[in-house]
């Protein structure tokens, strides 16, 4: 290899451009529309534009980023995760091009990214399962006859994805329904298929992975244990290896797990197989994610092995020459997601204002912005990962509360607020570990209030652009520049150009939690973020009850109910499906 195209934004991708600068290899970023100053684009060697504001139009599109690949003469394709990284029908073609792909053979992507057909290699090598559908069902009703047959709740879990989208819980029969169609939109908008299976939902489980690397010579290697049990919308927010309290003889269980699972698929490259282990001590797998994690930087740092880099090794043809190796310390890891913790985590684009972030001892940032950059609305709500290590979990906790109070951002809410509370939780905190993926929804009592300070504009708002032709070495090429920058430059002021600030707007304050949005007492019934109508549940002229569903908002690649506030008959319902509505904006008005 020596020049690495990588199918990605974001921090995952500036991870990969340093990686690929570490290795001595060249990096070919790519990007679309909303990402033209990403800090991603800006540090690879080269950037190639894909087009379009949405997912689809360029991160999804294979055709581009196989036409980028060509144009730069790139000889490799790391897909970092999400978007196509778990596609196999993209590392098809990548290889067919005459690539080197860096990730695991398409058979092994079918085999086990399709979370049917690895529950059907788990039960064939002896690995423990709960109950599930044997493929994919047909539709909420064949979903709502298995819950008849095995008991409520169950998981309703895309079988081409992961990342936590397009994965539901129902705990009664009537939200079976509502949420397989759910689980199926997520699905198609995330992974460009809709196919779901089912399984029995273990109550209050803990959340445990291994990061495994495997090479073509059937070498298999579990680097470490994670544990992701801090999750929100089944989602990940809080990360560390090794996991902490458990046994011998589980830990035995997970790695031999692992491996069994990885030989038999015939994997290769890096992958991490995720398990549910219950109250009881039960351990079920749940999936393999076929791909890096967002969460590889503490495994990194308690192992010493640079996960990004084994993967270019092993993608070149070279073999693993360690056993699983010793660890040393303990790593946590804390997403910072442009989200407001005291408004249900809901998602909350926007532009940082201010960007103060921590350092010392033990301090790992990964991140894909900086001040002044936008988070966009059109993709996923991620700003940066910040990585605290410590001699063990107690220093690391300690650490980690520095690192925390030390971060300061500005222009958006965060998770900032909620990381803070946990690290001096005693649920977190203390053995016995009794925090479960349904933790933060049910039991977590900080009371976080709602961010109340100024949010940037979300990006709407970008600096004009305007296309030029200019000529080079007699060879005319169209240039994109920001507006007038060309004519002041033949005007002869050097190009100098005001500065422009982001603007900003004070966040409406007191919005109750969940999806429901208005000003106490008000019948107003207003959208908490910018997002998309993607389904209207309520009918003008409907009564309502409040806490009911009146229209269901996709922002940042998840699902969010918008419920009423209140009691009272819908009026002035005027919004429509794919409508894309503002922060603050009135769907309608609850009378009565």
């Amino acid at each position: 290899m020596r020049k690495v195209l990588i199918a990605n934004r974001g921090e995952i991708a500036v991870r990969i451009v340093r990686a690929c600068r570490d290795a001595g290899l060249g990096s070919v970023a790519v990007y679309g529309e909303l990402d033209l100053d990403a800090l991603h684009v800006t540090m690879a060697d080269e950037a190639y534009a894909l087009g379009g504001r949405s997912a689809a139009e360029n991160y999804l599109d294979i055709n581009k980023i196989l036409k980028a690949a060509a144009e730069s003469r790139a000889d490799a394709v790391h897909p970092g995760y999400g978007f196509l990284a778990e596609n196999a029908e993209f590392a098809r073609e990548v290889t067919a091009a005459g690539l080197t792909w860096i990730g695991p053979p398409p058979e092994a992507i079918d085999a086990l990214g399709d979370k049917i057909a690895a529950r059907r290699i788990a039960r064939a090598v002896g690995v423990p399962l709960a109950p599930g559908s044997d493929g994919p069902v047909s539709g909420p009703d064949e979903a709502a006859a298995f819950a008849a047959q095995h008991g409520l709740p169950i998981v309703i879990q895309a079988a081409y994805g992961g990342g936590g989208r397009g994965l539901k819980v129902a705990r009664t029969a009537g939200e079976i329904a509502p949420l397989f169609e759910s689980a199926v939109r997520e699905a198609v908008a995330a992974f460009g298929r809709g196919e779901c299976f089912v399984k029995r939902y273990l109550e209050r489980p803990r959340h445990v992975e291994t990061q495994c690397l495997a090479d073509a010579r059937g070498n298999v290697v579990v680097v470490s244990t994670r544990d992701c049990t801090l999750q929100r919308r089944n989602q990940k927010l809080v990360e560390e290896a090794p996991a902490p309290f458990l046994s011998g003889e589980q830990e035995q269980v997970l790695r031999s797990s692992s491996r069994a699972l990885l030989r038999e698929a015939g994997y290769v490259g890096a992958g991490t197989c995720e398990f549910l282990i219950g109250e009881d001590g039960t351990i079920s797998f749940l999936e393999v994610n076929t791909r890096l994690q967002v969460e590889h930087p503490v495994t990194e740092e308690v192992s010493g092995i640079d996960l990004v880099r084994e993967m270019f090794r092993i993608a070149d043809g070279q073999e693993i020459s360690y056993d699983d190796p010793p660890l040393r310390g303990h790593s946590i890891e804390f997403r910072i997601n442009a989200e407001d913790p005291g408004l249900g985590f809901l998602p909350a684009p926007g532009t940082l204002t201010a960007w103060r972030p921590p350092s010392g001892p033990g301090v790992r940032l990964d991140t894909g912005y900086a001040a002044g950059m936008t988070v966009p609305q059109a993709f996923d709500s991620l700003i940066a990962k910040l990585i605290v290590t410590g001699a063990d979990r107690a220093q690391c906790l300690e650490r980690s509360r520095r690192a925390l109070a030390e971060f300061e951002i500005g222009g958006m809410p965060t998770v900032l607020p909620f990381h803070r509370a946990v690290v001096d939780d005693p649920a977190f905190t203390s053995a016995p570990f009794t925090v479960h993926t349904g933790w933060i929804e049910t039991e977590f009592g900080a009371g976080l209030p709602p961010y109340s300070g100024d949010v940037a504009a979300d990006g709407g708002d970008h600096e004009p652009r305007e296309r030029i032709t200019v000529e080079v070495g007699g060879k005319r090429l169209e240039v994109v520049l920001p507006a007038g920058l060309g004519r002041a430059a033949a005007a002869g002021d050097g190009g100098a150009r005001a500065a422009r600030r982001p603007s900003s707007r004070q966040r409406p304050a007191g919005r109750p939690g969940g999806g429901g949005a208005g000003t106490p007492g008000g019948d107003a019934l207003v959208s908490p973020m910018q997002g998309t109508i993607v389904k209207i549940v309520a009918e003008e002229g409907q009564q309502v009850s409040a806490g009911d569903t009146v229209v269901v908002l996709e922002a940042m690649k998840m699902e969010q109910p918008l419920t009423a506030h209140r009691d009272g008959t819908v009026t002035g319902l005027a919004v429509q499906v794919g409508q894309t509505v503002s922060s603050g904006e009135i769907i309608c008005r609850l009378q009565g």
